[in-house]
């Protein structure tokens, strides 16, 4: 047996073991976790220097650095989501149906976990206690896999979550990390449906593809999120500039913040001049043709541009003509994460949230909510992208299946 079959088979046993443990159980290892991260703040962030100090040496961009760094206030708030996860009702035994049939079947449709999970993720160690906790409270074992670049971290906050398992009485193994990095070692966990139930990849465009193309586990895609905002011609320009700004700058380094701006040609004389002096350089603006001649750019936008995720303070532009141009281009363009229209016509807003194919469509708010943490569901374990089981951000209710459990007094089939 290879250590990734080993590693498959142990979580499936702790996962077999799990379905009998009961809420307050799960709950009291989600404490446990929270506390024992903040206790141990000190010995993770000697842990992410490591992978800082590699990452500087790899010459990493300063935007993925940000997604790598751990502080104090960083922990203290990844504690925070697990104990909001562990108030959070659990989403396991839920009844959501059920019948009697003529023959005097009663048959009932309850919530079940999806059994065991892997997660392959790049340079956000945050991503492994989310990941983890989330698969915890919904019944789940988790199988992580992340980045070369994030090992260490992710080594001990794995180290840290298995030993408060331990002494809550639940089978360690509930949570484990795939620690060798290697691409065989991947590929290999790719093909491993013997043992894992779903695979969850979040990434960028390459890594989630890859997952896609190679698994022969069911792959639920998360993650890419080439966003965009739509001004309107009827848009109030304050509050675009101020939608504008915080869906790229607040932190640009992460999947709901926008890399395409789409302006009416009848506000774009008024907008984009307010937005250039908002941001005075600060972000590289790509522009068409009619954008450049309201405002100086740093180049012209080429097609794949309006593509690209640039996770960066970089943005592309582009003049249309209305609401419908705005409309094909980002269906045409956008990867099904999240759009705003920024408007005052209430016709062109339900076009827009109608017409748009994506899992969060905004009027006149920053696409930087889509979280689910924002959206009430505690922590998540990415957003996605799919029509198939979830949508949009998946907290706790998208991490489980169903069974229908059937009760009879000797019936029959005729």
């Amino acid at each position: 047996m290879t250590y990734i079959e080993n590693l498959g088979a142990k979580a499936k046993k702790a996962e077999s073991s799990m379905r009998g443990i009961t809420q307050q159980q799960k709950n009291n290892a989600l404490r446990e976790i929270a506390n024992a991260l903040s206790e141990n703040a000190e010995k993770i962030i000697e842990a992410n220097e490591i992978d800082l100090e590699n990452a500087v040496k790899n010459n990493m961009p300063p935007a993925m650095q940000d997604r790598l760094r751990l502080d104090k206030k960083r922990i203290f708030d990844i504690s925070e989501g697990v104990l909001k996860v562990a108030a959070l009702p659990d989403p396991v035994g839920r009844v959501l149906g059920g019948k009697e049939l003529p023959n005097g079947l009663k048959i009932v449709k309850k919530s079940v976990p999806l059994g065991v999970v892997g997660i392959i993720f790049e340079s956000r160690p945050n991503v492994t206690v989310d990941a983890a906790v989330l698969c915890l409270k919904s019944g789940n074992a988790a199988v992580l896999r992340g980045g070369s670049d994030a090992l260490n971290s992710n080594k001990r906050l794995t180290e840290i979550m298995r030993e408060a398992l331990k002494s809550s009485g639940i089978d360690e193994n509930a949570i484990s990390l795939v620690e060798d990095t290697s691409r065989e070692a991947v590929n290999q966990l790719m093909k491993l449906n013997r043992y894992i139930d779903v695979l969850i990849p979040r990434g960028g465009h390459g890594l989630i593809q890859s997952v896609i193309n190679n698994s022969t586990i069911p792959v639920i895609q998360t993650g890419e999120g080439n966003c965009s905002v739509y001004v309107d011609a009827s848009a109030d320009v304050e509050m675009a500039v101020d939608i504008v700004d915080n869906g790229k700058t607040q932190r640009p380094s992460v999947c709901n913040a926008i890399e395409n701006i789409l302006v009416h040609k009848d506000i774009a004389g008024k907008f984009l001049p307010a937005l250039e002096k908002r941001w005075r350089g600060k972000v590289k603006i790509l522009g068409d043709k009619r954008t450049s001649e309201i405002i100086a750019t740093d180049g012209s936008a080429r097609e794949e541009d309006y593509r690209t995720e640039f996770l960066e303070l970089i943005i592309a532009v582009k003049v249309v003509d209305g609401t419908d141009e705005a409309i094909d281009f980002i269906n045409a363009y956008g990867t099904g994460h999240s759009e705003c229209i920024v408007t005052r016509d209430l016709e062109a807003a339900e076009k827009f949230q109608q017409r748009v194919d994506a899992a969060a469509v905004y009027v006149n708010a920053s696409t930087r909510f889509t979280d689910g943490g924002q959206f009430g569901l505690g922590a998540e374990i990415g957003i996605s992208t799919q029509k198939l089981h979830a949508r949009g951000p998946m907290g706790l209710e998208e991490m489980t299946a169903y069974k229908y459990l059937i009760n009879g007094s000797g019936q029959i089939r005729d």
